[in-house]
């Protein structure tokens, strides 16, 4: 499917709208000092861990919601924020983050087999990610950024796309008490996991390609070509019936298709919302049909 970057301009746009929309609570007191993009550390387990993170001004009193968004398999923070001269859209959500009045958070993983860095997700059966224990990781940064900053405990969500994508489902699996909602894009639930058990209802939304050739929409081995390193994943609509049954959403979707703005390029995007989950939950899928990875 054409423009690339458009599509990943309207999945920020649409991930804003999904994530800041999910466990809205009252505002609390504080004071933001500082504002702008930084790169810092933390140690963690005894290995020192980066992250860039961006701080809107004018922040004013009142608590804020915090995005995590997390970096694909062998992608650096530089290159998520734009800092390294790569192409990305991902820097797109430090302007929204300066309207809507948010911090956003571009944590790094650690380096895999093939030496850059990726996320330890959910994939029992791949062997090409570190073997680092993430969850811990953005949980002990959860703690470090809410002694510094306002944050709404209420309102803090993951964000990533492919590896990182799947990073973030592994986040609403097992740190579901400390995260509001996750919203992915070319990611799906492995099929052979070492993920624990679901434990709290967390809304999540999946935007895939239908012709994704690195993770494909209908399940199966990951990478191109299909490689049983990279482990393997449930189908897309397997892994939106996971959390459906999960959350306990209406099983039958609300459908919308959205208007072909270019019909030369041999795709549209169906949207279907299942609400009505417990605790106000709902799973959402943006299905691009011809869309890659």
């Amino acid at each position: 499917m054409k423009n690339k970057n458009y599509l990943l301009k309207v999945f920020i746009l649409v991930v804003l709208v999904f994530l800041i929309s999910c466990n809205i609570s009252d505002d609390t007191n504080n004071k933001q000092d500082e504002n702008g993009l930084f790169t810092r550390t933390i140690t963690v387990e005894g290995k020192t861990r980066r992250y860039a993170i961006y701080i809107p001004g004018d922040l004013g009193n009142s608590s804020h919601p915090l995005i995590f968004e997390l970096h694909g398999g062998g992608i650096y923070i530089e290159d998520m924020t734009g800092e390294s001269g790569y192409k990305t859209p991902y820097k797109l959500w430090m302007n929204i983050a300066d309207t809507e009045k948010f911090i956003v958070v571009y944590p790094e993983g650690l380096n895999g087999a093939y030496g850059k860095p990726t996320w330890n997700d959910c994939r029992m059966n791949s062997v090409v990610s570190s073997n680092a224990d993430d969850v811990f990781f953005i949980s002990t940064l959860i703690d470090e950024l809410s002694s510094k900053y306002n944050i709404d405990q209420n309102r803090i969500y993951a964000s990533g796309t492919s590896n990182c994508g799947m990073m973030a489902l592994r986040l609403a699996v097992e740190l579901s008490d400390r995260i509001a909602a996750a919203a992915v894009v070319a990611a799906s639930m492995p099929d052979v996991t070492e993920c624990s058990q679901l434990t709290n209802p967390i809304s999540v939304l999946f935007m895939n390609g239908t012709d994704d050739n690195h993770l494909p929409y209908t399940g199966g081995t990951v990478s191109n070509p299909p490689n049983p390193n990279f482990g393997s994943v449930f189908s897309t609509d397997t892994s939106v019936s996971i959390w459906v049954h999960f959350d306990k959403t209406d099983t039958l979707p609300v459908s919308y298709t959205f208007p072909d703005l270019d019909n030369t390029d041999g795709g549209n995007v169906e949207k279907y919302t299942y609400a009505n989950g417990i605790e106000g939950t709902e799973v959402v899928l943006y299905k691009i049909n011809g869309g890659g990875h």
